[in-house]
């Protein structure tokens, strides 16, 4: 399961406070914490200020850098985001976080991506809007596959996001986005699916739950990422015990291993 850590996002406030105050203890702390819970990517969002977006964006990247061994993964909101952010990337694994069905995103980021050979997570919306029906989600993901292979991005780096709705406002999305994730698996060999999970539990109490539990579901179907916090309670022994019980850890040795490293303890 490939863990993308969404901490250090500029919609938490204090996040925001610590871009804008370039506070690089509470970026760095939050780097740390994220990697000991045993995340694969750190999610890098410095969208608080369009105006110097790009500007916190490469600051925290270093950041952030000098704090964890994890590749990253750049979440901004458009391409020129992307080519400033990559100029200070090190090493070879980066994913840029996100693209959609939209003409206009497909043909300004699918280059870059092909360029830097960046996984790249997709969402399953165009200019319509949200999805809402399975069959919508898979005709975007139709279109961003074959883009993305147009453009030189191979299927394999494809991490595409069904777009997760809140249970409390849409209840009638949840068997969708779990069934468009079977679906999408099954029909583009090598793609993996990956989700915003903390969405399905906006606006109700408790909201942790609602995430673990719907991330059993979501790796029941196939999903192998997800965008979440890492160092909620119980959530990392929760990806362990779900791979292990849907067959996707031989012999449970992940699980086993999880347990020596203390990632199933809260």
């Amino acid at each position: 399961m490939i863990v993308i850590a969404e901490r250090i996002n500029a919609t938490r406030k204090s996040i925001a406070k610590a871009l804008k105050e370039r506070d690089g203890e509470f970026i760095a702390s939050e780097t740390r914490k994220q990697t000991e819970a045993g995340a694969s990517f750190i999610d890098v969002n410095a969208g608080s200020d369009p105006s110097s977006e790009i500007e916190s964006l490469r600051w925290a990247v270093g950041i952030v850098q000098e704090n964890t061994h994890l590749p990253l993964c750049l979440d901004c909101a458009g391409a020129r985001g992307f080519e400033e952010a990559l100029k200070v990337v090190e090493g070879e694994v980066v994913m840029l976080n996100s693209v959609n069905g939209e003409k206009d995103k497909l043909d300004a980021i699918l280059p870059i991506a092909a360029d830097r050979g960046a996984l790249l997570a997709g969402l399953l919306m165009d200019e319509r809007g949200l999805p809402q029906s399975v069959e919508d989600r898979l005709e975007v993901a139709e279109k961003i596959v074959e883009g993305a292979n147009k453009a030189g991005v191979p299927t394999e780096k494809l991490y595409l996001d069904p777009c997760i709705q809140p249970l409390s406002t849409t209840p009638q999305d949840v068997e969708n986005v779990i069934e468009a994730v079977d679906k999408i698996m099954g029909a583009f060999p090598g793609v993996h699916t990956t989700a915003g999970l903390s969405n399905i539990g906006f606006g109700l109490p408790r909201r942790s739950i609602l995430n673990r539990v719907f991330l059993t579901y979501l790796i029941g179907a196939g999903m192998d990422s997800a965008i979440m916090d890492p160092t909620e309670p119980d959530m990392m022994a929760t990806v362990f015990a779900a791979e292990a019980l849907s067959g996707r850890d031989e012999f449970c040795m992940n699980y086993i291993q999880a347990e020596r490293k203390g990632l199933l303890r809260p």
